[in-house]
């Protein structure tokens, strides 16, 4: 993308070294996209260290992400301001030395750090009456169509027009450090496919992957489930369904997710973190949408599929964490065996591409 040929750029000082500072949106998937922002920026000031306001949950993708300098590990409860945690948090951040904070939320409590901590520039959408913690506004919020949109444009200078494409995200994930991660886990050198079958929100949930874990396996395909703890229930039905060439690979570290998803030969999930994961680190992946929307929730890296009803629902796309119409047709509609399929298919061209 050359973002020079959409706007004509403010003055910068090209010996500008002062640190940026992005507060990020902290789910998983989100946080990957925001790693758009990120090469925006090194674009513009190719000189000025960027940072990222991380979880601890998110932590290990920083890691893996090329032209972050750090992450500031910081978890702030979500239900309450926390002016203690707050006061804090703006301790560090006044160390560093920061000289602009990218706010991507549009929240008061996402801006209270970044003032305390007397940041110069903090550059945000209009929200929540921000004024005086908000002192490089931005507007026009709302007739961004997507998410990345809205994070992605706070990277220009104010006013400068979108280009036609943004810089799709990345996760960088060294051949050595997935060798060690599958002698670990004892997981061989054979080809697997990820299944990542969690997502926030049951509607977005697809009914068949016990089904398809079965399909593969029979057909010779190891399987690797992947996600958080809250996936249990779903791995054990998994491996209880597709037999002994699955493992359950559910766990709190994020890092686990990661390096399963940089090691398999492609990876099926549902509109969640772990596809966005997958999709960044350059595996060949299968997302399956029901309420959502791939156009506004799909990675901008592409997908090696796109997996939907082949007969669109009028209810889609509804964006619902719980289906209240339709019996939740638009993910029992799509059957494992057309998802099998559509894997094998990826499974050969993938070969296809890696043999010499």
């Amino acid at each position: 993308m050359n973002i020079d040929s959409s706007y004509e750029p403010e003055m910068v000082d090209p010996d500008d070294t002062r640190p940026i500072l992005i507060i990020p949106y902290m789910w998983i998937g989100d946080f990957v996209r925001g790693h758009t922002v990120v090469r925006v920026l090194k674009q513009r000031w190719p000189n000025r260290p960027v940072d990222l306001l991380v979880t601890t949950l998110c932590a290990p993708l920083v890691d893996y992400m090329p032209g972050v300098r750090a992450g500031v590990v910081w978890d702030l409860p979500r239900s309450r301001l926390a002016l203690t945690q707050q006061w804090g948090l703006a301790r560090q951040l006044r160390a560093r030395g920061y000289g602009t904070a990218l706010v991507m939320p549009r929240t008061w409590k996402s801006a209270i750090a970044p003032t305390l901590a007397a940041i110069p520039e903090r550059v945000g959408f209009v929200g929540e009456a921000r004024f005086g913690l908000i002192n490089r506004w931005r507007w026009g919020e709302r007739a961004l169509p997507r998410m990345i949109d809205r994070k992605a444009s706070l990277a220009l200078p104010a006013g400068a027009a979108r280009p036609p494409e943004w810089p799709a995200p990345q996760l960088r994930v060294s051949s050595e450090d997935i060798a060690r991660w599958r002698q670990a886990q004892g997981l061989g050198a054979g080809p697997a496919v990820a299944l990542a079958p969690g997502a926030v929100g049951p509607s977005k949930r697809w009914s068949y992957f016990a089904e398809a874990a079965r399909g593969l396996t029979e057909r010779g395909i190891d399987i690797w489930v992947v996600g958080s703890p809250k996936e249990k229930a779903l791995a054990t039905d998994i491996v209880a369904t597709g037999g002994p060439r699955v493992r359950d690979l559910t766990g709190h570290d994020l890092r686990n997710g990661i390096l399963a998803m940089a090691g398999a030969a492609i990876a099926i999930s549902n509109d969640s973190g772990l596809m966005h994961v997958a999709a960044a680190i350059g595996t060949p992946t299968m997302g399956i949408f029901g309420p959502t929307s791939p156009y506004h929730w799909g990675p901008l890296n592409g997908l090696a599929a796109t997996i939907q009803t082949k007969t669109p629902l009028p209810c889609q796309p509804c964006h619902r964490p719980v289906c209240t119409r339709n019996d939740h047709r638009c993910m029992k509609d799509i059957p494992a065996a057309e998802v099998v399929a559509i894997a094998e298919r990826v499974l050969a061209e993938s070969r296809e591409r890696t043999t010499p």
